[in-house]
């Protein structure tokens, strides 16, 4: 069990890095709940998909999926960076509807699908699993939430721009396999 909770750990460690990216821009009641909801949603759900697709694919994406993660990331980074430059002087706010908040939790949790296999190698029951990791990932998001709401505040109308920059770098970070 507490190799499990190890891996759910470092697997949620780059939501919280995302989670503190966009609470940079400031967020309400509602959006933690969001986000914490489908962060978690994906990091439990990716290990099951990654078991039902097959080792063939899995092993086919391999550091590939971790590669992709990294290039969406980067790619929602630049996003939310450029908005911000466009909206420089404007009051900024969290701005992160349902399909930007899918596509960066579907990005940090692509390598989620080699787990699933390697949870199956080793007879972890697979539902205990995706419970564990979809609770250690909702409360590491909502950690990150609240720390990049504190930064937010101290970086004033920067705030989105950073939380791009941040989402950028967690980006490369997950591509090299460094978060």
């Amino acid at each position: 069990m507490l190799a499990l909770l190890l891996v759910a750990v470092a697997v949620a460690l780059s939501n919280f890095a995302a989670a503190v990216a966009i609470g940079v821009s400031g967020t309400d009641r509602r959006l933690r709940l969001r986000v914490g909801v489908v962060f978690g949603v994906f990091e439990a759900g990716m290990p099951i998909v990654g078991l039902l697709i097959g080792h063939g694919l899995a092993h086919r994406l391999g550091s590939s999926g971790q590669i992709l993660g990294g290039v969406l990331l980067v790619l929602t980074g630049g996003y939310t960076a450029i908005s911000a430059l466009r909206q420089e002087g404007s009051p900024q706010h969290a701005d992160l509807g349902t399909g930007r908040l899918v596509w960066t939790a579907a990005a940090l949790s692509v390598d989620n699908l080699v787990i699933g296999f390697a949870l199956g190698a080793y007879a972890v029951p697979v539902l205990a699993a995706a419970l564990v990791i979809g609770v250690v990932s909702v409360a590491l998001s909502i950690a990150g939430l609240e720390l990049g709401s504190r930064l937010g505040v101290a970086l004033g109308e920067r705030a989105e721009l950073a939380g791009g920059v941040v989402l950028i770098v967690v980006g490369v970070g997950v591509g090299f396999g460094v978060v």
